[in-house]
């Protein structure tokens, strides 16, 4: 399959976006919050999303929300219009293979995995219209931190009707994809840094003597505060930083022992990591 000729766009329909379609190739925690913030947010209702999952467990997540689930994939990819997979990288080829001649350039495709580039997308079904979209769970809240790029047959319709779609769930950022493994380690890995930040910041305040619940909604407070703050004011965190760090006072105290600790060092690190970890996904 590798170098096989991609078709050049021919006509396409396009997508109705009063009456589309939408399915879900995939049924995790990533397509459940992409889909409960689609149907919170009134955007999408939940009688024209589809998936497929044969786990009584999984499928609750969706059914609960009155979206209808097959018990297989091929019927999801023959219903729906738009068509998100969101499996696993792992297995995101095999599965692109299997439904491939269900997925005509007439349907507009969407992958959420990490590290496949729309080159490899785009050759195992045998078209562009195809658009790469790197959300994360917090669009179950209407939050989430979306990257897309779009593929060379997809069109502007397309890339609007995506947009209006992940922006209903968050943010969106639209980017040449070269810079994609570095936007899904800060704005998708990134949050699992800060959960684990969040974490540690309650653990100190229970070791002041904190109560566990006051602790943690405390911490997570202060994140979402700090986080409010760099997006509205535009300001950047350092000089933020030093509005609230007086001199000899308790905040630099604290940041003292976080320089100690190379904290910078460590989340850049971390990053780093993620992104290397993302490119070596997509070889």
């Amino acid at each position: 399959m590798a170098g096989e000729e991609v078709s050049p766009l021919a006509q396409v329909n396009p997508i109705d976006k009063e009456a589309f379609k939408l399915g879900f190739i995939g049924a995790g925690n990533l397509a459940s919050s992409v889909a409960t913030g689609l149907v919170k947010q009134g955007i999408v209702p939940a009688s024209r999303i589809f998936t497929a999952h044969r786990n009584p467990e999984s499928r609750v997540n969706f059914t609960s929300m009155g979206i209808k689930v097959f018990p297989k994939n091929h019927q999801v990819a023959e219903e729906c219009d738009v068509i998100i997979f969101a499996v696993k990288p792992q297995i995101l080829k095999e599965v692109i293979l299997d439904l491939r001649p269900l997925l005509s350039q007439n349907k507009l495709l969407l992958s959420l995995a990490v590290g496949h580039k729309l080159q490899a997308l785009q050759e195992w079904v045998g078209h562009g219209r195809f658009v790469r979209v790197v959300p994360t769970t917090a669009s179950i809240i209407g939050e989430a931190a979306t990257v897309m790029h779009l593929g060379e047959a997809a069109t502007e319709n397309d890339g609007e009707l995506i947009a209006d779609l992940f922006g209903a769930v968050g943010k969106v950022w639209k980017m040449d994809e070269k810079l994609s493994d570095a936007a899904a380690a800060v704005g998708g890995a990134g949050t699992a840094f800060v959960y684990i930040a969040i974490e540690a910041m309650a653990d100190g305040g229970v070791a002041g003597g904190l109560p566990r619940e006051i602790a943690l909604s405390l911490a997570a407070q202060a994140f979402y505060g700090a986080a409010a703050m760099v997006m509205k004011t535009g300001k950047h965190p350092g000089q933020l930083k030093d509005q609230v760090a007086s001199p000899g006072g308790t905040t630099i105290a604290g940041i003292h022992e976080l320089e100690k600790g190379a904290f910078r060092a460590s989340m850049m690190n971390a990053v780093v990591a993620t992104t290397k970890r993302s490119h070596e996904m997509g070889q």
